[in-house]
């Protein structure tokens, strides 16, 4: 533990943080494996709203700094791609 009490409440705030930002990126990843499940069972309209549900929450990821934009793309693009696949 930090000895200076700036230092010590810096590492207070950090754990907070880190905490938050684990409970951010967790319901991110629900929201993922929601989309995998329902495509994985071949439900085409389950997976479709699962998808409208993930993208949102994917997208405000961005905007808290949990996740970087191009990741976030590459997790849409991947989901998008698998529930298209299912209305073929």
């Amino acid at each position: 533990m930090a000895n200076i009490k700036s230092a010590q409440k810096r590492a207070r705030q950090a754990e907070k943080t880190r905490k938050h930002n684990m409970g951010l990126r967790s319901r991110m990843r629900t929201k993922i494996k929601n989309v995998i499940k329902a495509c994985d069972a071949g439900d085409k309209e389950a997976a479709a709203a699962a998808y409208k549900d993930a993208v949102p929450v994917i997208d405000s990821m961005i905007n808290k700094g949990i996740v970087n934009k191009n990741k976030a793309a590459r997790h849409k693009n991947r989901l998008n791609k698998r529930v298209r696949a299912l209305v073929v």
